[in-house]
């Protein structure tokens, strides 16, 4: 079986020293002196985002930043970028290095082709972030002791940094209260009361699955929220029926982020407006909107977001699938065994029970109310941070409203607001507060003592800590490929004269790309919003468009990239909505990407198609609502002679 490790070890070489070309312009040391030498003299050079005049002296130029003890820049000569490192040593010398760009892609690429090869999420990332700690450090044959240091930056630097963010401990706590809560209500009976009431509804696998994917557009304020409610409600339903996990997890992912990137009010709209605000100002002209009007004008283009959530009627009606979910849903009805073969035999020892205690009345009460309350005080987290946000305390809550979006409509005002809130601090109350709830009506209907409240409150936290652990090394991957300006430069590579026809199409897939690559869409969007928008712009002014030319195309890029962005969020092993879907409906992570991503490109070849078709027809609402009904007949044709049936 070493078979299997030595691509590990290929690619760990790979990470250090390498042969390939070097850089157009490098670092030097001389002492403690650091020095600038390139191919040709320039007038200035721009170190992270900083431009800097140089004076040239024999071939090479002072560094003119005071050295630190150890520092990454990214610096930008002319049409070239490269990152470069220093650290101080001992004796009074620097350590210098010059790491080529194109090693940022290596991280997440290892990251991902390792999970798919060894099927082993965690150390997988692990190595992942590894090889970014190695290229950061420049590890070199010559010095065994920046491997040695590389292995424990990993921990003591970037495993720490990345739970030194309030964001994510808010949803590692969220996470472990929400599985807390889902413990309590399965003990007391409450779940298995929800799966009685529905069965007055969901009397097929066919109707389950719809009631599966109607709660997860009703849930459309925050995809995190969404994927955890309803992945930990519909599983015992879903089991009944013998739909496979696989299935139970796609549905629910697939409807999390896409409806929660489209909604009018969701905790996305925030972050959305001001990349979209930041990115429009740049250009000089006069788009005549204001940004939420940009952002409900460039909706009509979001096709895969549509289609997403189109698709999986498609599959529940036609009660058809294919590739590998068909496979894991043969199984499931045929044999019963919602689980693939693989999970089976890692839940084995470990599994806990999570059945009513004995005597529990069988009532929905005990879970409904639990979830309802998180709902509920979401929604009253988020207006209220958000009034907070919106102006200093000496307003009153009337003065914020009517200054919210300088007097615009109900919808505009509530859609701002959200956009000004705290996610992380409702979520953090909403759980806390369906954990009390649930804890207090098992207390209070004497189902259970405190005592084993806390128990088996204690065994859902235990659930959540493997989905913890992905999480955590997917952050800290993060960290790594920010650092390592991985976004950067794949849209450097895009960023050649493009016509503007083709310009929606290769942000499509860019976005895509670095969205797979990061594991997160918000990411995306914070770094291709501000290249893209303007970048689009400049170029169909070059093509010669006038401002009514262009602004479908501007609309079409800003939608591209926030599409694009979930689909390779979708498609990405260590996406944190991914590893969270996984997790709510109990499925193996990777059985879940293997299964969701044939559908998601599906979706995504077909809505690059409809996209291109758009640029090229003008864009008008009437061209984009007629693209989105034939994009629905050409998934319903795919379904329906790719797709294999399925028995109830």
């Amino acid at each position: 079986m070493l078979y299997r490790y030595l691509p590990v070890l290929l690619l760990l070489i790979i990470t250090g020293a390498s042969p390939m070309r070097a850089a157009v312009v490098s670092l030097e040391a001389d002492g403690t002196a650091l020095y600038i030498s390139a191919e040709q003299e320039l007038e200035e050079i721009v170190i992270s985002g900083e431009s800097y005049p140089l004076q040239w002296n024999g071939g090479r130029a002072a560094w003119p930043l005071a050295p630190d003890d150890s520092a990454l820049h990214l610096i930008k000569y002319g049409d070239h970028k490269t990152l470069v490192r220093y650290s101080m040593r001992r004796n009074d010398t620097t350590r210098t290095s010059t790491i080529p760009l194109w090693k940022s892609l290596l991280p997440p690429l290892i990251a991902i082709g390792l999970a798919l090869l060894l099927k082993e999420v965690v150390f997988s990332l692990f190595i992942g972030v590894w090889s970014g700690a190695m290229i950061m450090t420049g590890v070199s044959l010559r010095e065994p002791g920046t491997f040695i240091s590389s292995f424990f930056d990993v921990i003591g630097d970037y495993i720490i940094r990345s739970l030194n963010d309030s964001g994510h401990l808010s949803v590692i706590v969220f996470s472990l209260l929400i599985g807390g809560m889902v413990a309590i209500i399965s003990k007391n009976g409450g779940m298995a009361g929800v799966v009685l009431r529905l069965s007055k509804y969901a009397r097929s696998a066919r109707s389950t699955q719809f009631i599966t994917w109607l709660l997860g557009i009703s849930i459309f304020f925050d995809d995190y929220a969404n994927t955890l409610i309803v992945g930990n409600t519909m599983r015992a339903v879903t089991d009944k029926y013998r739909i496979s996990r696989e299935k139970l997890a796609y549905i629910v992912d697939s409807t999390a982020a896409p409806v929660a990137s489209i909604a009018f009010v969701t905790t996305w709209i925030g972050a959305e407006l001001t990349y979209i605000k930041d990115g429009v100002s740049s250009i000089d002209a006069d788009i005549g909107m204001t940004t939420y009007a940009i952002f409900i004008n460039s909706l009509r283009f979001s096709f895969y977001p549509i289609l997403a959530l189109i698709f999986i009627l498609l599959l529940v009606w036609m009660r058809r699938d294919f590739g590998p979910m068909h496979r894991a849903e043969i199984r499931s009805r045929t044999r019963g065994q919602v689980k693939s073969d693989q999970q089976v035999q890692d839940d084995e020892g470990d599994m806990e029970d999570l059945s009513p205690v004995t005597g529990a009345p069988l009532r929905a009460r005990y879970a409904v109310i639990p979830v309802l309350t998180v709902v509920l005080v979401t929604i009253l987290g988020l207006i209220y941070t958000g009034f907070q946000n919106s102006g200093p305390a000496t307003m009153s809550i009337g003065e914020i409203w009517s200054g919210l979006d300088d007097g615009g409509s109900f919808l505009k005002k509530i859609g701002t607001l959200i956009g000004n809130s705290d996610s992380y601090q409702a979520l953090l109350w909403s759980s806390l507060s369906g954990l009390v709830v649930a804890a207090l009506m098992s207390i209070a209907g004497k189902i259970m003592s405190l005592k084993d409240v806390i128990h088996h409150m204690t065994t859902g936290f235990k659930t959540m800590l493997p989905a913890i652990i992905i999480l955590t090394l997917a952050w800290t991957l993060a960290i790594t490929t920010e650092e390592l300006h991985t976004a950067d430069y794949l849209a450097a590579l895009a960023a050649k004269a493009l016509h503007p026809i083709a310009l929606p199409a290769v942000i499509f897939v860019l976005a895509a790309f670095i969205s797979f690559s990061t594991g997160s869409s918000w990411s995306t969007m914070a770094i291709l919003y501000p290249i893209a928008i303007p970048a689009s712009w400049a170029i169909c002014e070059a093509a010669g468009y006038d401002a009514t030319e262009s602004l479908p195309i501007l609309l079409h890029v800003i939608s591209t990239v926030l599409a694009a962005s979930v689909l390779g969020d979708h498609c990405s092993p260590i996406s944190d909505t991914t590893i969270l879907s996984s997790l709510a409906s109990d499925c193996n992570h990777l059985d879940h990407v293997k299964t969701q991503l044939p559908y998601a490109l599906t979706v995504g070849l077909v809505s690059i198609v409809l996209g291109t078709l758009a640029t090229a027809l003008g864009g008008s609402w009437l061209v984009c609502i007629l693209l989105i009904f034939s994009g629905v007949g050409a998934l319903y044709l795919i379904v329906r002679y790719v797709g294999k049936e399925v028995p109830e």
